[in-house]
C-alpha cells in the first residue's frame, strides 16, 4: 500500500496553492500534484488584469450588484454574498500581509486601483499587467518556503471511488465516496495509486477545447472529465466566456489583451478606425464581456475581416506611461512588430473562462463525499451566465481558503474517546486496502502523435464553429453528432493504449466538449455568454 494522505490536491493555481498553504500550516498531511514540469504553469499565471480587493467606500452590496448585472441575475445568491462580503478583505489579509504579494502603487505609494468593464467602481488592484503571474509566483515561493509537498510532472487519470474501484462488494451498498486518485508519472509511464481522505480538484479551465483561446495548453477540461466519470454533479456548462480581445498575430498565439486597456480608455474600431461599440451597447467599450465579444464577432462578419483594432495610443487615461502600466502587453506586441504607444492592436475574441463546472457550495464541497473543487473547474454559481471581470482570481482565493477551512473542521470532529478514534482510523485504512493498483492492459497500443493532433484539431474546430460565441440548434446538433463519432474512437483507443499525458488530456477534452454541447442544446434561452439564434 502506497502512502495515504489526509488531503490530495490536484492543481497548483491560486485556488490549489491557497488550499494547500492553509492546510499545511494547520499541520494537515497533504500532497499537491501538477501535470506540468513547472508547477506555476497555470491559468492563474496568465491572468493579466487584476483582482478585486477591499476599498474604503466600496460596500459589499455595490460589488454584489455588479456581479448580478454581469451574470444576468443567473447567479447563486449564496455565492455572490459570500464573495462580496468575505473576498475583498482576504486579498489584504492573506495575499498581501501573509504571503507578501506585491501590487502596483501610485505616486504616493498607495495601492493603485483600476477599473474594468461592468464595474461601478475602481476596485481592482493589479501588478502592472501581469497580476496573475505575480500572485502565482508569490504563492508558489511561499509554499516552497514552508515545505508544502508538490509533485510535478504527474497527470491525474481518474478519481478513485469506493463504489467503482473497491474489491470489497460491501462498498456497493455504501454512499459513494472519493478515496483518492490514480496518478501517472509523465516521464516513466508508471501509474500510482494515491489514496487520500479528501481530494480537492483545482485543475483549471477548458480553453483548449476551442480553436482560439487565451488559456495555456494544459487547460483541457481534466477535472470536469474526472468528476463526471466519478458521478459528481456538473452544472452551467453552456456558459463559456469568450474574452473579446486576444492578440491576432500570425506568430503569437494564446496571448490575452487585457480588458484593463479598455478600463484605461482604449477603444475598439474597425480596420478603417471607426468606433463601433456604441451601436451595440449604451456602455460602449465597457459593456460586459459577452456583449463585447458578440459585437466584435458581428462587426467582423459585417466587414468580412478576421480581426478588429483596439486603439489605446489615442485614448489612454492612466497615470503611468503605457509601457509601465502595460509592460507585458507592450513587450509581447513589440516582439510582434506592434508599438502600442503609437498604433492600434489587432484583436479577435477567444475562449477564455469557463463559468460552469463541478457544482459546489460555499465551502467548495461537491455532491460526492470527500471531494472538493476550487477555482475554474468548479461552479460556485458566482458568475451566473457571465463572469464579471477580475472575479475569478478572487473566487479561486476565497474558495480555496474555505475548502481548507471545511476540511480542517471535518478532521477536528473527533469521536468521544481515543478508542473510538483509533477504530475509525483502522476501518478507513482497511477500506483503502481494498483499492487495487491500476489495471494496465496486457497488449498496449502506442499512439501516433499526428493522429492525436488531428483529433484535437477536429474537436477544436467543431467547438469553435458550432458551440462558440454564437450558436444555433442546427450547429449544436451537428457538434453533438460529430463529437459522438470522435468520442467512440478516442475512448476505445484510451482503454487500450499505453497511457501518456497527451492521451489522458484527449480523453478529458472529448468528454468535456460533449458535456458543454449537451448543456448548450438543453438550454434554449439565450443568456449571458450562451447565445443562441
Amino acid at each position: 500500500m502506497q502512502e495515504i494522505y489526509d488531503v490530495l490536491i490536484i492543481g497548483t493555481g491560486i485556488a490549489g496553492l491557497t488550499t494547500a498553504i492553509r492546510l499545511h500550516e494547520a499541520g494537515i498531511r497533504l500532497l499537491i500534484v501538477s501535470k506540468e514540469s513547472d508547477p506555476i504553469e497555470t491559468n492563474t499565471r496568465y491572468a493579466q488584469g487584476g483582482i478585486i480587493a477591499w476599498k474604503q467606500g466600496d460596500p459589499p452590496a455595490s460589488l454584489a450588484a455588479d456581479i448580478y448585472e454581469a451574470g444576468q441575475h443567473y447567479n447563486s445568491t449564496d455565492a455572490v454574498q459570500t464573495l462580496s462580503q468575505d473576498g475583498p478583505g482576504l486579498v489584504f489579509d492573506f495575499l498581501i500581509e501573509h504571503i507578501g504579494t506585491q501590487f502596483s502603487t501610485d505616486e504616493q505609494g498607495h495601492i493603485d486601483y483600476t477599473e474594468e468593464a461592468a464595474h461601478s467602481d475602481r476596485r481592482i488592484i493589479h501588478f502592472e499587467d501581469h497580476t496573475g503571474e505575480q500572485i502565482e509566483q508569490a504563492l508558489y515561493a511561499y509554499a516552497q518556503k514552508i515545505g508544502v509537498p508538490i509533485l510535478a510532472d504527474h497527470t491525474a487519470i481518474d478519481l478513485i471511488t469506493n463504489n467503482h474501484h473497491s474489491n470489497d462488494t460491501q462498498e456497493l451498498y455504501r454512499q459513494r465516496e472519493v478515496f483518492g486518485a490514480y496518478i501517472l508519472e509523465n516521464t516513466t509511464g508508471e501509474v500510482k495509486r494515491c489514496c487520500a481522505h479528501h481530494v480537492v480538484l483545482a485543475t483549471g479551465g477548458v480553453g483548449n477545447l476551442y480553436q482560439h483561446t487565451t488559456n495555456p495548453t494544459g487547460a483541457t477540461g481534466d477535472g470536469i472529465s474526472m468528476a463526471y466519470h466519478a458521478g459528481a454533479d456538473i452544472i452551467n456548462t453552456e456558459f463559456v466566456q469568450f474574452h473579446p480581445t486576444s492578440l491576432f498575430h500570425k506568430d503569437i498565439k494564446r496571448f490575452l489583451i487585457s480588458e484593463s486597456l479598455r478600463g484605461e480608455g482604449a477603444r475598439l474600431t474597425d480596420l478603417q478606425g471607426n468606433e463601433f461599440m456604441s451601436r451595440y451597447s449604451p456602455l460602449g467599450d465597457l459593456a460586459p464581456r459577452d456583449v463585447v465579444a458578440r459585437s466584435i464577432y458581428d462587426q467582423m462578419s459585417r466587414d468580412g475581416t478576421e480581426y478588429v483594432l483596439l486603439n489605446l495610443a489615442d485614448h489612454y487615461q492612466g497615470s503611468q506611461p503605457i509601457t509601465t502600466r502595460f509592460s507585458q502587453i507592450s513587450g509581447v506586441c513589440k516582439r510582434g512588430g506592434i508599438d502600442i504607444t503609437r498604433e492600434p492592436i489587432p484583436v479577435v475574441p477567444a475562449a477564455h473562462y469557463f463559468c460552469g463546472g463541478i457544482k459546489v457550495d460555499t465551502c467548495a464541497r461537491t455532491s460526492l463525499k470527500n471531494l472538493y473543487a476550487v477555482g475554474e473547474v468548479s461552479c460556485t454559481g458566482l458568475h451566473g451566465a457571465n463572469r464579471l471581470a477580475s472575479t475569478s482570481l478572487l473566487e479561486g482565493l476565497l474558495w480555496g481558503w474555505n475548502a481548507a477551512g471545511n476540511i480542517m473542521g471535518a478532521m477536528c470532529e473527533q469521536p468521544l474517546t481515543e478508542t473510538s478514534a483509533a477504530e475509525l482510523k483502522r476501518v478507513k485504512l482497511e477500506r483503502f486496502a481494498h483499492i487495487p493498483e491500476w489495471d494496465t492492459p496486457k497488449d498496449q497500443e502506442t499512439f501516433d502523435p499526428l493522429l492525436l493532433k488531428q483529433d484535437w484539431k477536429a474537436i477544436q474546430l467543431t467547438m469553435w464553429n458550432y458551440a462558440g460565441i454564437i450558436r444555433t440548434k442546427k450547429g449544436l446538433d451537428r457538434a453533438q453528432a460529430d463529437l459522438g463519432y470522435y468520442a467512440h474512437r478516442i475512448l476505445k483507443f484510451y482503454r487500450e493504449a499505453q497511457l501518456t499525458r497527451d492521451i489522458i488530456e484527449l480523453r478529458n477534452g472529448i468528454t468535456t466538449a460533449r458535456i458543454i454541447v449537451g448543456a448548450a442544446l438543453h438550454n434554449t434561452v439565450s443568456t449571458g455568454c450562451h447565445y443562441r439564434i
